[in-house]
């Protein structure tokens, strides 16, 4: 049989992207002779693997090092045999009609060499690339300066992304977006292969250039659409990626404008488009640099702090610069160990294990290289300053992110604020992701509800239905959604991209999640949902000396708090009239054990307010519970032979319990708190209770 299309996906360490790409591709090429090539350019992270075993039509070429974009494509190039050739990101959903809307356009249009879908972005806006200009002299200048920006429906200065045309109208263009490229083979005869003297960008502005001066027209379709996650591939790759963007665009100005233009001289251009590239990059530096700036100087304003206590004013600040410099460089440097210049920006449990680490090295400092050495009591109290500090401005920030009151930090909230999600889909893929979400209590998503399609709608599930996909707009203006989740496995691809498409505007990140609902796939990064392995882990709270440590700052802390709140107590005990109760507990012993709550117990911890948990406190010191540990309820309530756990005043699961967690669920979030135990997470935990973050 003839192939009437050839699919060529370069791929480099984005395994997930890659799979759920060759998905949407296989659905979308059911109708179509079809070859599907990937070429690996040498990924870590198992990508040819998973070709082999989970897609075996897929034709697999693996390469020994990273060759770059044009190179690998040039490699599947050569043994395609389509009558159409498809390039093609590997971070790419495709409609299950685009094939076959872009066929039928070809066989419409003879004069068409080569073709583009409308390409939206993750949160259904239209991804300006998918269309653009050549950068003559002219439209680089408007590009550069940022008058494309200012003026973006001017024919003059909106050239650059065309963004004066419209987006639903099919356009002649210079260019299309070399994440969907659609090209005759017999243009692709004419004109020759990718320019592999680009590596990664310009390459496919270049073949666009070499197939309009070849005669072909180039044409935007929006009739139908895809998704691309800009940026997946090269967010994974070890190389300067914005380094590689502008010196491709300066390739491709002197190989084809050099001598031309004269009107504007090409080191101009040149100028520009280095100074550009200087600019973004300078200003990607000062946001890598941000957050060790800000703990920078609260590290110095713990230096002043104990300078202070030690000598009773900061005047000797200028006599320790070098120390300074070496001690901050070495709480920096612990920091960096944490992860929380990374992942963990905002974790007050490693902030605080990161100041704890450095306070041990630096204090070593002060024994052992005197000359080089604070007065140690300096170093104490500067480091419980920074103790304080450091994870309490990033509690502040937390806090303030949660209010939603200042628009600036809109973007910490991602990092530390639990987003309001719906799932969207139904049946048995639906039910397997709702399970795997409400196990995992470090995922970050608040799950409020489901959105079933309307012939699918009823049911039963763990979380309540909200509605139906025509109410999904409003659903997500009413609840305050932050992130829509579609069950892939569930849903067919066109009503996916029609959902995202219509939601241009509305500020909420759109999911998917894989078939396997192992991962979920959104933006450029993948969130595995994975179960918590539960074979062969080393809980930290199955070892004696975490155990002691527990108890000993359980002990201590209820010591403090029976100190602080005794007023509270007798207040309420002896002015209000408030007797003690005795309540029957489960507990992670053999048998329940007997706790105290002030005022009538109504049969849930969870409703008793907080005074009426004070005389737990001698519980905590007692040893009977635990500040942090599982849920305390009555015996009568649950099994308590199923305890794992330390019954606590609060804990993970009274964190979530407005997510009413089944019994299974409740032993995951309590296996997952045995797993990750640390002073500090205790410490988070607390935070977050009290503050209710």
């Amino acid at each position: 049989m003839d192939v009437l299309i050839s699919i060529i996906i370069v791929n480099f360490n984005v395994r997930d992207f890659l799979a759920q790409t060759l998905r949407s591709v296989k659905k979308a090429t059911r109708s179509i002779s079809s070859q599907i090539i990937v070429v690996d350019n040498h990924s870590s992270d198992g990508s040819s693997e998973i070709v082999e075993k989970n897609f075996p039509g897929v034709v697999l070429l693996k390469n020994t090092e990273n060759i770059g974009f044009a190179r690998a494509n040039n490699q599947a190039l050569k043994i395609a045999r389509g009558k159409y050739l498809v390039l093609l990101n590997p971070d790419t959903i495709v409609q299950e009609d685009t094939f076959e809307t872009l066929i039928r356009f070809f066989d419409t249009h003879p004069e068409a060499g080569m073709a583009g879908c409308r390409i939206l972005n993750p949160d259904g806006t239209l991804q300006l690339a998918c269309r653009r200009s050549f950068p003559t002299p002219w439209v680089a200048f408007t590009k550069l300066v940022g008058l494309d920006g200012f003026f973006p429906k001017s024919r003059l200065f909106g050239r650059y992304n065309l963004t004066y045309l419209d987006p639903n109208r099919p356009a002649e263009v210079d260019a299309i977006s070399g994440s969907f490229m659609m090209v005759r083979r017999e243009v692709y005869e004419q004109v020759g292969a990718l320019d592999e003297r680009f590596f990664m960008y310009g390459e496919d502005l270049d073949w666009c250039f070499r197939i309009k001066k070849a005669g072909w027209q180039i044409y935007y379709v929006p009739k139908t659409q895809i998704i691309h996650y800009k940026g997946a591939s090269s967010i994974k790759s070890e190389r300067d990626t914005l380094l590689l963007f502008y010196k491709a665009m300066l390739q491709f100005v002197q190989k084809h404008f050099k001598g031309k233009y004269l009107f504007l001289p090409q080191w101009f251009l040149i100028t520009g488009i280095a100074v550009r590239g200087g600019i973004s990059f300078l200003i990607r530096l000062l946001k890598k640099l941000a957050l060790p700036f800000v703990d920078l100087l609260f590290l110095n304003l713990a230096l002043i702090i104990g300078l202070i206590v030690r000598f009773g004013s900061p005047a000797h600040l200028s006599d320790y610069f070098i120390v300074d410099a070496i001690y901050s460089a070495v709480w920096l440097a612990s920091f960096y160990f944490f992860d929380l210049y990374e992942r963990q920006k905002f974790s007050l449990s490693r902030a605080m294990s990161a100041i704890l680490l450095g306070l041990v090295v630096n204090g070593t400092f002060t024994f052992f290289f005197k000359q080089i050495a604070f007065s140690r009591v300096v170093v104490l109290v500067m480091g419980l300053a920074a103790l304080i500090l450091l994870p309490g401005w990033r509690l502040a920030v937390h806090l303030l992110a949660k209010s939603r009151k200042l628009p600036f930090l809109k973007s910490f909230q991602d990092a530390f604020v639990r987003k309001k999600t719906v799932l969207v889909g139904h049946g048995a893929a639906l039910q397997n992701l709702i399970t795997r979400l409400r196990q995992r209590p470090d995922t970050g998503y608040e799950v409020v509800g489901l959105v079933l399609p309307a012939e699918k709608n009823g049911g039963e599930y763990a979380v309540p239905i909200l509605g139906t996909l025509e109410n999904l707009p409003w659903i997500i203006r009413n609840e305050k959604i932050r992130e829509v989740i579609f069950s892939s496995g569930s849903l067919n691809y066109d009503l996916i991209l029609q959902i995202i498409s219509q939601a241009e505007g509305s500020d909420v990140n759109f999911k998917m999640a894989a078939s396997d609902a192992e991962v979920i796939i959104g933006r450029s990064s993948v969130d595995h949902i994975g179960d918590i392995p539960l074979v062969d882990i080393d809980y930290k709270l199955g070892h004696d000396p975490y155990r002691m440590l527990k108890r000993s700052l359980d002990a201590a802390g209820a010591v403090f708090g029976l100190l602080l709140l005794w007023p509270v107590f007798i207040f309420y005990w002896g002015l209000k009239k408030q007797t003690l109760s005795t309540v029957v507990i489960a507990s992670e012993k053999k048998e329940p054990v007997a706790v105290t709550v002030l005022g009538k117990f109504q049969g849930s911890f969870s409703d008793l307010k907080f005074w009426q948990k004070i005389p737990l406190l001698k519980d905590v010191f007692i040893g009977k519970i635990s500040f942090v540990g599982a849920e305390i309820v009555p015996v009568l309530n649950r099994n308590h032979n199923k305890i794992h756990l330390k019954p606590g005043i609060t804990g993970l699961v009274q964190l979530y319990r407005a997510q009413n967690l089944s019994e299974i669920e409740k032993e995951k979030y309590e296996l997952f708190y045995l797993k990750n135990y640390s002073p500090f997470f205790d410490v988070e935990i607390l935070a977050k209770s009290i503050f209710r973050i």
